[in-house]
């Protein structure tokens, strides 16, 4: 039975060389992306900015609803085809899109580290009843989980940047709703040189996707779930986190056995703890071995005594 760790975890995330978190206050955020710099909201910037004076190449102006809306405000020379970015081995385009993001999530590269780790671990249990992985492989027996042989899933996986990450160690299943994702995702690929890895591309409401894995019978080393508050499907399927996401993870449960690594759950923008979604993942695999941990997911502001900046709630499940 996989034990609760009520004691919360803080996952940090360091700037690298074509991103960074420059400062933060006043409700707003200051970063680099390569070599533009921006301007966006963020309502968990309580405190004060460090920095007397921002310059910036683009600036965020939301709107007065509070769940979306809102406009870029350009002052300098922002490519509005985008631009190419790198984080180690994998290459992706950035851009400002309508919904305040820049086409990735720098705040996930800690959770793509991580689950590198759960994936190259030397204490994997064995597969339960040698169930085939998706890509039709048996697995072995016991042993370690061996760099380039591990299955995933990415659900909601956006721009691809993840799946990428994670195609290090296997093959791995990308699912998005939106065409455009998928294809932006398959972009990446190309710039990173990665369109030979194992990749099923799929564009797809998540939760009839896992629904179908389930009726498969398949199994997977690691599931990676980050949904949106609200969202839709490509057949207009309603996506509402509180309200789908036990099915969606109840469904994901399935998918992972005895000798499975990890399942890791990021929410967004929603008034609840990280405790409530490590309880929901709790109800859900209390069938199988390991241990669910959660927190909050921050990135470092650049510089020596750089502040923490609080941007999800996490709740993961590692064996």
């Amino acid at each position: 039975m996989a034990e609760l760790d009520i004691q919360p975890k803080l996952m940090i995330g360091e700037g690298w060389a074509d991103f960074a978190l420059l400062d933060s206050g006043d409700g707003r955020k200051l970063e680099r992306y390569g070599k533009h710099r921006f301007i966006r909201p963020d309502a968990q910037a309580l405190w004060s900015p460090c920095m007397p004076d921002w310059q910036a190449d683009a600036e965020f102006v939301p709107g007065s609803d509070e769940d979306g809306g809102g406009r870029w405000q350009y002052n300098g020379p922002v490519p509005r085809e985008g631009w190419e970015l790198a984080r180690g081995d994998v290459r992706f385009t950035a851009s400002c899109t309508p919904f305040r993001h820049l086409g990735f999530f720098p705040d996930m590269a800690p959770v793509w580290d991580w689950m590198g780790e759960r994936l190259t671990s030397d204490s994997a249990r064995p597969r339960a009843g040698g169930d085939l992985r998706p890509n039709g492989a048996n697995q072995d027996e016991g042993g370690p989980r061996l760099r380039g042989d591990a299955s995933t899933l990415n659900l909601f996986g956006y721009t691809g940047v993840g799946t990428l990450a994670l195609s290090d160690y296997g093959p791995v299943t990308h699912v998005d709703a939106s065409k455009k994702s998928v294809a932006q995702a398959r972009v990446n690929a190309e710039l990173s040189g990665m369109t030979d890895r194992p990749v099923r591309w799929i564009v797809d409401d998540a939760a009839k996707f896992a629904a179908r894995e389930v009726r498969r019978n398949k199994r997977y080393d690691g599931i990676i779930l980050d949904p949106p508050k609200f969202g839709r499907g490509p057949d207009g399927e309603v996506w509402r986190l509180e309200e789908h996401l036990p099915n969606l993870i109840a469904d994901c449960a399935q998918l992972l056995d005895a000798g499975s690594r990890f399942l890791f759950l990021t929410v967004y923008a929603v008034r609840m703890s990280s405790l409530a979604i490590a309880g929901l993942l709790a109800e859900a695999l209390k069938h199988l071995p390991g241990t669910i941990e959660h927190g909050d997911l921050s990135i470092r502001e650049e510089g020596e005594n750089g502040r923490l900046l609080p941007t999800a709630i996490f709740a993961r499940w590692k064996n």
